[in-house]
């Protein structure tokens, strides 16, 4: 338990590292934003309250956005997307429930789950995100390129990721 609090807070500050000092700095003719630090929304084991990914994930967005001079653009999609985390899970749900041991990752559930879960969850970010940097509706097209493109290369980062920091799970 307290090895797993230490995970997740070492996991909060390296996302927030790479999403500021990295990636902010990436932009590929401005339809391309990535935004790694979802991850750590993503990742939180099942059995997390509500209200502590809620609070976490406003805690998330505001480091960024302090760093990233974004003026609570960050702090609004990652509290979004942190309340609908839980209605996300109760869908995709499976029928035995999920196990106290499992954490939402492709090792333990499987790509396919989680290309949904985190496909779903990463396109509203982006949405809520896109929505409130324009904030006007003559360039709906603009910005659901902008909604579509990011959501695809950040669902890239995610898997890569999982595939590279995710121990694998051990065979019995």
């Amino acid at each position: 338990m307290a090895l797993d609090i230490f995970r997740n807070i070492v996991s909060f500050f390296i996302l927030i590292f790479v999403q500021v000092l990295v990636l902010n700095n990436i932009q590929f003719s401005g339809y391309i934003n990535p935004y790694l630090y979802v991850l750590f929304i993503l990742m939180l084991p099942f059995n997390t309250p509500n209200w502590l990914v809620l609070f976490l994930s406003f805690l998330l967005g505001i480091f960024v956005d302090a760093f990233s001079n974004s003026f609570g653009m960050h702090t609004a999609a990652a509290t979004f997307i942190g309340f609908c985390r839980p209605y996300i899970l109760q869908v995709m749900r499976p029928r035995d429930g999920y196990d106290n041991n499992d954490k939402p990752t492709i090792r333990d559930m499987g790509m396919n789950w989680y290309l949904t879960y985190s496909g779903i969850l990463v396109a509203l970010h982006h949405f809520v995100y896109f929505y409130i940097e324009v904030f006007r509706f003559n360039e709906i097209f603009a910005i659901f390129s902008r909604i579509f493109l990011s959501s695809v290369f950040t669902m890239l980062l995610l898997v890569l990721t999982q595939y590279l920091f995710v121990a694998e799970k051990k065979k019995n």
